[in-house]
């Protein structure tokens, strides 16, 4: 299951994502976890020190690597150079699964030993003073993008992606590779406007949405999002001196977190994984052929000096049972 968590600056999106990272892990599933956010937190919320967080290689930098594999034998891409994040697969491309090894996740997945498990954990790579002027952070995250379109998981297998703060999460058409969107937000008005919006670039797409009501303090709060943001709010999570613990660096053992927040990250499992029945790979294909060819239009086909639109295999369908060359 592919799994989003958004939400605007501050309103505890890592630190959501990281406690249900940790309780996939705890329950001995296969979890991949993406740090796709601006700021790289990720891994410190996993609980890595400072120095191994920042030294974590950045999928940014391997983007050569990445597209060289996942192209295989693909006829209609000529070269790795001619693919941007949005080119979709084709006969003779490699896939990525959840449980492999492989060269991408050599060169760009770390394990991260948790309490009670471990996960491989990727990271986009933080935006520095380099790109300033020059880059958009979007290319550093088109690597991802790149992945997911390449990347088949099934049933009790996670990834899950620690999106960019706010809209920039809706630039690309990345948020339609998701069973489940997450969105954080805080009991005020700034925090629920942010779900509107984010509906709105939802529902033309069939974007699985849910609202984590977070840092609430009691029943006028839960009113408040409840009236806010109607049904999709699914859970709220009030003060914890477990996280508390973990923001200064000194996590208790996961199974001392307080049982209303175990009982929220069961339900979001619960809600993540409700989506597996209603999966429907055919426009989840289609949706990313879309955007390829969006893209191709816009500024592919100048950048690239190709026609992208021939990259799309108009017979292949993306599912769990597509097999890929070695």
């Amino acid at each position: 299951m592919k799994i989003a968590f958004v939400g605007k600056g501050g309103s505890g999106k890592t630190t959501l994502s990281s406690l249900f990272v940790r309780h996939l892990a705890a329950s001995g599933a296969p979890v991949i976890a993406v740090d796709a956010d601006i700021n790289q937190h990720l891994g410190a919320a996993l609980g890595l020190e400072e120095a191994d967080a920042a030294a974590l290689p950045a999928l940014g930098e391997h983007l050569p690597l990445i597209k060289d594999y996942l192209r295989g034998s693909n006829p209609r891409i000529a070269s790795a150079g001619t693919m941007i994040k949005t080119t979709p697969p084709g006969e003779g491309s490699r896939l990525l699964r959840v449980q492999e090894d492989n060269p991408v996740y050599d060169a760009c997945a770390r394990p991260v030993e948790l309490d009670g498990g471990a996960v491989r954990l990727m990271v986009t790579g933080p935006f520095t003073d380099a790109d300033l002027g020059v880059a958009c952070y979007h290319s550093k995250t088109g690597a991802v993008e790149l992945c997911l379109n390449h990347l088949v998981d099934g049933p009790d297998e996670y990834v899950v992606v620690d999106m960019t703060a706010g809209s920039d999460s809706f630039a690309s058409g990345m948020f339609t590779r998701f069973d489940m969107t997450f969105l954080v937000a805080e009991p005020t008005r700034k925090g629920v406007s942010v779900h509107r919006q984010y509906k709105e670039y939802a529902r033309d797409y069939g974007v699985e949405l849910k609202v984590v009501g977070n840092k609430v303090q009691g029943q006028d709060d839960i009113d408040f999002l409840r009236a806010e943001v109607g049904d999709d709010l699914l859970v709220t999570v009030g003060h914890s001196d477990w996280v508390r613990a973990m923001e200064k660096g000194r996590p208790p053992r996961f199974d001392l977190l307080e049982q209303p927040q175990h009982e929220a990250l069961r339900r979001l499992r619960s809600a993540a994984d409700a989506t597996y029945a209603r999966r429907d790979w055919e426009r989840y294909t289609r949706q990313m052929v879309h955007f390829h060819l969006k893209n191709a239009q816009s500024w592919g086909n100048e950048r690239t000096g190709a026609d992208l639109a021939a990259q799309v295999d108009p017979g292949f369908v993306l599912h769990e049972g597509v097999t890929a060359p070695a």
